[in-house]
């Protein structure tokens, strides 16, 4: 009966409605109450959309602030007024996002429109160590998940564009370790939820735009989750 109900007032427009509500009015009904009643009946809305999850790599850790450079600036700081940053910009533009410790118990199932986990290479100086990776988890590679795997390497691809032309850093892919492509993260949140970890650049030779240019760094990251989600 619930069923059959929904189906007949689906198919009715306001209009309608009204106008099968007067042709059923009894003699001394109200029928501007019942027009301003209708009128006033809540519309269907879809619910909001899940927060974007911008994990700070190494943040709320104990004992492990990831890489320390010899001035005591550590990752773990690095990485989450960047995470802030981006958290920031992404709600001025109208998306919710969420930023979310390294261990943080709201990863486990954590379901949204996209999954970025921000880290940062070693503090050391030299030449051939700078510039950025990007990396999505082997396990949708394993798992021949092809939706699953397209998703993430289009959110990859656009991350790398985007953040390689709003930092001027060089794609560094060679660097690329198991710890990132088997980043534990991908195996707590939700199937569906696209996801990537990405290493910013180095503390060492990337220190000035790491540590004194991070509104560069987070804008990098904030044009590539739009391009993913905008289609871009």
């Amino acid at each position: 009966m619930a069923l059959a109900l929904a189906l007949f007032f689906v198919g009715w427009t306001p209009r309608q409605l009204a106008a099968w509500g007067r042709a059923w009015l009894a003699p001394g009904d109200d029928e501007a109450a019942f027009l301003a009643a209708l009128q006033a009946a809540p519309t269907w809305a879809p619910p909001p959309p899940a927060a974007i999850g911008i994990v700070a790599g190494h943040s709320g850790t104990q004992g492990d602030p990831g890489a320390v450079c010899p001035d005591g600036v550590t990752e773990a700081q690095v990485n989450r007024a960047i995470a802030l940053l981006v958290q920031a910009r992404l709600r001025a533009l109208g998306y919710d996002a969420v930023v979310l410790d390294e261990f943080d118990p709201r990863l486990q199932g954590f379901r949204g429109p996209a999954l970025v986990s921000i880290h940062a290479d070693a503090c050391v100086r030299r030449e051939d160590l700078t510039g950025f990776k990007v990396a999505v988890s082997a396990a949708l590679q394993r798992n021949a998940d092809v939706a699953a795997l397209a998703q993430a390497n289009r959110l990859k691809a656009c991350l790398v564009e985007a953040y390689r032309q709003a930092t001027g850093l060089p794609y560094h892919p060679y660097t690329v370790t198991r710890d990132m492509t088997e980043y534990h993260a991908f195996a707590e949140i939700a199937a569906s939820t696209p996801a990537v970890i990405i290493e910013v650049g180095f503390l060492g030779q990337d220190y000035d735009l790491l540590v004194q240019q991070p509104e560069r760094v987070a804008q990098g990251i904030v044009d590539g989750l739009l391009c993913f989600l905008e289609g871009n």
